[in-house]
C-alpha cells in the first residue's frame, strides 16, 4: 500500500476527532431522546440534562468516542477512498479518473459495511455511558430484573469498565448488539453521505480550480451530513434503542421486535424522534469531519512532495 493510500486513513482520523468534539453534545441529546425516557421534546431534554447534570452532562462518555471514533472514521474514509480508486483503476485504467455515481455508491456501501465492525462496539459503549444517568427507580425499572453487579445509580464506571462488564455478562456478541440495525442504517447512509458531498463539491468549485476551497468543503460536508443523518433517523432510533437495551434489563429480541414494540407503544412518530437533532447535528459535525479530512490530506501530500 502506497503512502498516498495511507494518507486517507490518517486524514480520516483527524477529521473524525474534530467531528466528535463538535457533535458530541447534540449526540448526547439525540441518544436520550431516541431511547425514550420521557423527555418529551428536544428543548425539554436539553434543559433537563443541564439542570440535573450541568454542562458536563452533554459531554458524558466523550473520552471513548474521541479516541475510537477517530479510528472508526479513519477506516471509513480510508476504505472509501481506496475502493473508489480501485474501481476507477479497474473501469477506466486510471485510479485518478473522476468517479461516476455508481462508483461512489459502490465505494460508499463497502465503507458502510466495514464501518459496523469498528463502529458497532464504539456506538454501543458511547450510548451505554450516555444513558446510565437515571437511578433504577427513576427509570421505572423493576429491581428484580437488575443484573448482578450493577449499582443503583450507574451501571458502568467508565469505558473500560463498560466493555469489561459487557464482555463478562454478554460475551463478544454483546459488543455488537444493534449491529444489524447499524448495518441497515450505514450502508444507505454512507451513500447519502459521500455522493452528495462529491456532487456538491463539484457544483460549488469553479472549473478553473483544481481542488475545492475550504469553504466549499465545509459547506458541502455540512449539507451532506444533514442529508445523511436526517434520512438515517428511523433506523438510528432502532439502533439506539437496541444498544441502550441491556443496561439494566433486556427489552427487545432484535430489530423486528424493537420496531414492532416501538410502533405499538408510541406510534409511527417514534421513528422520527431526534430527527431535528440529527439533522442539525449532522451539519457542523460533518462539516468539521470533511474539512479536517481534506485539509490534513492536503498537508500530508504537500509534505510528501517536499520530502520524496
Amino acid at each position: 500500500m502506497s503512502s498516498l493510500q495511507l494518507d486517507d486513513f490518517v486524514a480520516g482520523w483527524v477529521g473524525g476527532a474534530g467531528a466528535v468534539i463538535v457533535g458530541h453534545p447534540l449526540d448526547t441529546v439525540k441518544a436520550r431522546l431516541q431511547a425514550g425516557h420521557g423527555y418529551g421534546s428536544t428543548v425539554n431534554c436539553v434543559l433537563t440534562v443541564y439542570r440535573n447534570e450541568g454542562v458536563a452532562g452533554f459531554f458524558k462518555g466523550m473520552s471513548f468516542p474521541l479516541v475510537s471514533i477517530a479510528v472508526y472514521n479513519s477506516v471509513v474514509f480510508g476504505v472509501f477512498s481506496n475502493i473508489q480508486r480501485l474501481i476507477s483503476q479497474h473501469r477506466y485504467g486510471n485510479s485518478n479518473h473522476p468517479p461516476a455515481l455508481i462508483d461512489l455508491a459502490l465505494a460508499s456501501m463497502v465503507a458502510g459495511t466495514f464501518s459496523v465492525g469498528i463502529g458497532g462496539p464504539v456506538d454501543l459503549v458511547k450510548i451505554r455511558l450516555q444513558m446510565q444517568t437515571q437511578p433504577l427507580v427513576e427509570a421505572n425499572l423493576d429491581l428484580k430484573h437488575r443484573a448482578t453487579g450493577f449499582s443503583v445509580q450507574t451501571a458502568y464506571r467508565g469505558p473500560v469498565h463498560c466493555v469489561g462488564t459487557i464482555l463478562r455478562q454478554e460475551g463478544l456478541a454483546g459488543l455488537y448488539r444493534g449491529s444489524s440495525a447499524m448495518l441497515l442504517r450505514d450502508v444507505p447512509g454512507y451513500c447519502l453521505y459521500f455522493i452528495p458531498y462529491t456532487v456538491l463539491c463539484g457544483w460549488i468549485t469553479p472549473e478553473e480550480c483544481l481542488s475545492p476551497s475550504p469553504f466549499s468543503v465545509w459547506l458541502a460536508g455540512g449539507i451532506a451530513g444533514a442529508i445523511s443523518w436526517g434520512t438515517a433517523t428511523p433506523m438510528d432510533v432502532v439502533k439506539s434503542r437496541l444498544q441502550a437495551d441491556g443496561i439494566y434489563l433486556n427489552k427487545y429480541r432484535g430489530v423486528i421486535d424493537c420496531i414492532s414494540q416501538s410502533y405499538h407503544n408510541e406510534g409511527l412518530k417514534v421513528f422520527f424522534r431526534g430527527l431535528a437533532v440529527n439533522t442539525v447535528r449532522g451539519f457542523p459535525m460533518s462539516a468539521a469531519m470533511f474539512l479536517g479530512y481534506e485539509l490534513s490530506l492536503r498537508a500530508l501530500r504537500e509534505q510528501a512532495e517536499k520530502n520524496p
